[in-house]
């Protein structure tokens, strides 16, 4: 348990280390234009979000100390939000992009055996259509890491089968319904999807999965005084833009290792290491969009160990050999697209092991990836991959190089 929660803390504030301010390859970036204005204008979010809780699992179905169904959450968040104002090139590539840094409360209305977690998370959001100049349909990500969980304990805890760890993973995506009530202020309102899950480090990982409603306001203290550019002047931007450019990504992560043993299963006990590398030519096609392919090479450590098993000890644990490298190791290449914006990327992939020697790693596999960008070429990834559309994987906790 000490190590699970060195390894989340520690990947968390790597992960804000690329956020902080003074850090951000963005700002390095910024030009500005010949209106000497703010190149930076700070603001505040309050939101509220009531969901239903999706019934996964036994537990929400009434198994549970309440011996009832478990229907409703609710959360509030607070945010600091910035966006790049129009007087610099990120503001007129982007000029309604928005991102910052979140805290926020759950509820599930069953504390003694869930808990009432805190969320500390990075958020992005952004017009995808506009109705008009004042209402837009916009799209928002949060991502980061909930503390305070009551997890799963064969004895203090044991209806509680769908989280097994004090600390989870939170993703979250809302499409909203934006009011614009002046240049500062904004109103939205839409749906609400939240899945929690310790990223397969602990056993149990069924996760807690939310869909709803959000509702809650954004206010920026100043406003765009620069107009933003023509479509023909942004049209040339994004040529210019146009280049293929490498990223080589190394990354480790732990993870918990379950399988059948005579029939009924078995959680082999602490964690085993994963490591990867991977490298992919991507082609920049405008300030939004990336695709290439990428060769993923990849070790994990628990890979085909349930036919390496030896005697039991004396307290009845199961004792291991360890298997082959080659059995524990698979080549893989996978189809990349990737959107950017601002600070962030969200890199997402299909792939396919051409080579491996283990069940544990044959098949589909899939990947979702979150890239913060530092300087021109170094960024930090936090992503995790399944396989087969269905088996999580683990963490991919890593950084990387963009040659250009």
């Amino acid at each position: 348990m000490g190590f699970k929660k060195v390894f989340y803390s520690f990947s968390f504030c790597f992960f804000l280390f690329g956020f902080s301010e003074t850090n951000i390859y963005a700002l390095s970036r910024i030009e500005a234009n010949t209106n000497p204005t703010k190149k930076i204008e700070h603001g505040f979010s309050l939101n509220f979000r009531p969901v239903f809780l999706i019934p996964t699992n036994s537990f929400f179905r009434g198994t549970n100390i309440m011996e009832h169904p478990m229907r409703t959450s609710i959360s509030g968040h607070v945010q600091y939000a910035f966006r790049f104002t129009q007087a610099t090139d990120l503001g007129q590539l982007y000029p309604d992009a928005y991102q910052g840094i979140g805290l926020s409360y759950h509820t599930f209305y069953n504390r003694s055996e869930l808990g009432n977690p805190l969320t500390l998370y990075v958020f992005q959001g952004a017009p995808i259509y506009k109705f008009h100049s004042k209402f837009s349909i916009n799209y928002e990500w949060n991502f980061g890491a909930s503390f305070g969980w009551h997890p799963y304990h064969e004895t203090d805890n044991p209806n509680n089968t769908v989280v097994g760890s004090r600390i989870n993973a939170y993703l979250n995506v809302g499409i909203l319904f934006n009011w614009q009530l002046n240049s500062s202020c904004h109103i939205g309102a839409g749906l609400d999807l939240t899945h929690f899950s310790n990223g397969n480090t602990h056993d149990p990982n069924v996760g807690v999965n939310t869909i709803g409603m959000r509702m809650g306001l954004i206010y920026f203290w100043g406003n765009h005084s620069v107009r933003p550019l023509f479509r023909t002047q942004l049209t040339e931007v994004a040529e210019a833009q146009r280049h293929l450019s490498y990223d080589l990504m190394c990354y480790a992560a732990p993870r918990a290792k379950a399988f059948l043993y005579e029939g009924n299963p078995y959680l082999v006990p602490g964690y085993f290491c994963v490591l990867g590398l991977q490298f992919a030519p991507m082609y920049r096609w405008n300030q939004n969009w990336k695709t290439g392919v990428s060769l993923d090479l990849q070790y994990d450590e628990s890979a085909n160990v349930q036919n390496y098993v030896g005697e039991k000890d004396e307290s009845g644990i199961l004792k291991f050999y360890r298997p082959p490298f080659t059995e524990q190791f698979a080549v893989g290449l996978s189809v990349r697209g990737e959107l950017t914006m601002p600070v962030f990327s969200i890199n997402a992939g299909f792939g396919w092991n051409v080579f491996h020697r283990s069940d544990d790693m044959s098949g589909f596999y899939q990947v979702l990836a979150l890239k913060t960008s530092i300087t021109r070429n170094f960024y930090l990834h936090i992503g995790y991959q399944l396989s087969r559309f269905s088996r999580p994987d683990h963490l991919m906790l890593g950084v990387g190089f963009r040659f250009l």
